[in-house]
């Protein structure tokens, strides 16, 4: 198996003499032109992605300044502490049109920004202190946060999407009419654009908030359905609470969920 472009970046300098430092790494594809992965993952920090013309996967990593990296401060004993930035480390991996991209120190927050070409399959995410935004890619994407948004602008293709603290903000310019999607978090609004001409059915729960969409959605009229279960001693009955709708007529499906905030449908154009 070919691997290319195993690359390693680390920084040991001290924050009261340096600031901030980005650095880039460009990653080859072992078949630039053709369909290819990229999976990257952080613990803390925040995440870019934007097509561009090239055929290279460009990484440039920013490692944030912490809060005790502000400059010499006063010590026990009248002495001064000198902070250290410490170092940071990024690794991207390139096999058979597959990049994996790490960091080094979970505790450690960097930002990625990245530059990819088109046609990919996309799996990203973070936890901590970041973002998540992808603008003008056409491919199948995977993105989970924890803690802040995801905004998804432009984007060609399907997408299933999660975060559990943030609003899931998605504008398709065209999608795959084939795939199923799912958009869900639980502390925040979930506002999809859709084309106008778009076919899908619609699976939408939101426990605190309201459903609202520009499409003449058809719903599903019929009762929830009951699921009953007993056990010695216990006896369970749960009732479906989802909302089943159309939109020109069925296709795919499409699932939004969160519990605190709003599902907006929107219609592109409008």
């Amino acid at each position: 198996m070919k691997i290319a472009g195993l690359l390693l970046l680390g920084l040991l300098i001290g924050s009261n003499f340096f600031g901030q430092s980005t650095e880039q790494l460009t990653v080859p594809l072992s078949s630039p032109g053709k369909p290819y992965s990229l999976k990257v993952q952080l613990v803390t920090g925040s995440i870019k992605v934007v097509s561009y013309d090239g055929k290279d996967v460009i990484i440039n990593a920013t490692p944030r300044r912490g809060d005790d990296e502000e400059g010499s401060k006063a010590a026990k004993n009248g002495m001064k502490r000198i902070s250290s930035a410490g170092g940071f480390e990024v690794t991207a991996k390139e096999a058979d049109n597959t990049v994996t991209v790490n960091t080094g120190n979970p505790n450690k927050a960097v930002d990625l920004d990245l530059k990819i070409p088109q046609d990919v399959k996309l799996k990203i995410g973070t936890v901590n202190d970041g973002e998540i935004s992808v603008e003008n890619v056409r491919g199948e994407l995977e993105v989970t946060n924890v803690n802040d948004k995801i905004t998804l602008t432009n984007i060609s293709g399907s997408v299933v999407a999660n975060t559990v603290n943030g609003d899931i903000v998605v504008t398709f310019s065209k999608l795959d009419p084939n795939a199923p999607m799912a958009f869900s978090t639980l502390n925040g609004d979930v506002k999809v654009t859709l084309p106008a001409d778009t076919k899908a059915n619609l699976k939408l729960k939101s426990d605190n908030g309201e459903i609202f969409s520009d499409f003449e959605v058809v719903v599903d009229k019929t009762p929830g359905k009951i699921d009953k279960t007993s056990a010695p001693g216990m006896y369970k009955i749960k009732k479906d609470d989802w909302v089943y709708g159309k939109i020109n007529g069925g296709g795919a499906e499409m699932l939004m969920k969160n519990m605190e905030g709003d599902i907006v449908i929107k219609k592109a154009g409008k």
